[in-house]
C-alpha cells in the first residue's frame, strides 16, 4: 500500500514537474515571439507605474498582445531589474523580452530642438515654450547672446528651465574655449565684446565662408575708429529683438539716437543683438587678413567687399541696378 502511494506521489510529482517545465518553455517561447506592432510606436510610461499596469499600457498601444505573459515574463526574466519611466519608441515586431529590455535600459525617445544661429533670446524662448515634450514654467528671458545655437536633444519631461540652462552653459564653455585661443592684437578687450561683434557678423551674413571676411571689415573699422554702420544694429535698436521689423529701414531710422545704432554711436553697441553661433565667434576671434572696410549685397546671397569708398560706391551702384533694373 505504501509502495503504491509512493509511486503515485512520484508520478504526480513528475507530471507536475513536466507541466511546470512545459509551462516555462511555453512562456519563454511567447515572451520571445515577434510582437504585433506593424509600425514604430511611441508610448509614455508614467512614473510609479507597476509591471501589470505597464503591461496593460503596452497592450493598449499594440506593443504586446498578451499583457499577462509580459507581466509574468518580467518577473521571471528581469533578474530584479526595474522598468524605468519615460517615453519610448517601440520597433515593429519587437518581442516582449525586447520591450522589457528597452524599459530596463531606459532607452527613452529623444526629442530635438534646433536653435538657429542669429535668433534673439526672446525668439529662442518662444521655441522652448512651444516644445510639447518639455515641462515646467518658462524661465525669464536670458541676456542677449548668452545662449549657444545648436541642436539640443532632450527626453520627454525635461523642464524648460533645464534646457535653457544647458544652452547657457554651452555658450559659456564655448566662449571660454575660443577666447583662450584668439588671435593677438584684436580690438576686443573681453569675451563679452567678442559676443557683441559675433552677433553683428551673424546677422550680417548667412554665408558661412564670408563670416571671417565680414568680421575683418568690422575689426578694421574698430582699429581705425570708424563707425561700424551695421544695419542689423539699427533694427535691434528699434525692436529690441522682440519681433521682426517687418519693413525697410528709413533715413529717420538711421538717425535714431540709440546706443545700439552703430551709425550714430561709435564702437561696439552696449550688448549683443542676437545669439551668435560658434562659427561667428571663431570668425571675430580669427578674422580674415584683409584691408576691406566696406561690403554690400551682390545679388547672389553674398556680398561685394571693398577697401576704398570709391570702390564701395561702385559696388552699391551695381547692387541698386540689380534691385531696380
Amino acid at each position: 500500500m505504501l509502495r503504491r502511494l509512493f509511486y503515485a506521489v512520484v508520478a504526480l510529482t513528475g507530471v507536475a514537474v513536466a507541466g511546470a517545465v512545459a509551462g516555462y518553455l511555453w512562456l519563454q517561447q511567447r515572451f520571445d515571439a515577434p510582437g504585433p506592432l506593424a509600425a514604430p510606436k511611441s508610448v509614455v510610461i508614467e512614473r510609479g507605474a507597476g509591471v501589470a499596469f505597464i503591461a496593460q499600457v503596452l497592450a493598449d498601444a499594440g506593443v504586446v498582445d498578451e499583457p499577462l505573459v509580459f507581466t509574468i515574463g518580467v518577473r521571471l526574466f528581469s533578474r530584479g531589474q526595474t522598468l524605468k519611466a519615460g517615453e519610448y519608441e517601440f520597433a515593429p515586431g519587437m518581442s516582449q523580452r525586447q520591450a522589457m529590455q528597452l524599459l530596463i535600459d531606459g532607452g527613452t525617445l529623444m526629442h530635438r530642438l534646433t536653435m538657429a544661429e542669429g535668433l534673439t533670446s526672446a525668439e529662442v524662448l518662444a521655441l522652448v515654450a512651444a516644445a510639447e515634450a518639455l515641462t515646467g514654467d518658462m524661465p525669464a528671458v536670458p541676456p542677449e547672446g548668452s545662449l549657444l545655437p545648436e541642436t539640443y536633444f532632450f527626453s520627454r519631461g525635461e523642464t524648460r528651465a533645464e534646457l535653457v540652462r544647458r544652452m547657457t552653459a554651452n555658450m559659456a564653455d564655448t566662449l571660454a574655449e575660443l577666447w583662450a585661443g584668439r588671435d593677438p592684437n584684436l580690438p576686443l578687450r573681453t569675451p563679452e565684446e567678442a559676443v557683441v561683434l559675433a552677433s553683428i557678423v551673424e546677422k550680417e551674413t548667412g554665408v558661412a565662408a564670408e563670416r571671417p571676411r565680414v568680421a575683418a571689415v568690422f575689426i578694421n573699422r574698430l582699429n581705425l575708429g570708424m563707425a561700424l554702420q551695421s544695419d542689423p544694429t539699427i533694427i535691434y535698436a528699434l525692436t529690441l529683438g522682440k519681433a521682426p521689423l517687418g519693413r525697410e529701414l528709413t533715413r529717420a531710422d538711421l538717425q535714431n539716437k540709440s546706443p545700439y545704432n552703430t551709425y550714430v554711436t561709435p564702437g561696439l553697441p552696449p550688448g549683443p543683438i542676437a545669439n551668435p553661433g560658434r562659427a561667428a565667434l571663431e570668425a571675430v576671434l580669427h578674422p580674415a587678413t584683409t584691408k576691406d572696410l566696406f561690403f554690400v549685397a551682390d545679388g547672389t546671397g553674398g556680398h561685394a567687399f571693398a577697401e576704398t569708398l570709391d570702390e564701395h560706391n561702385k559696388n552699391v551702384a551695381a547692387w541698386r541696378k540689380l534691385r531696380n533694373p
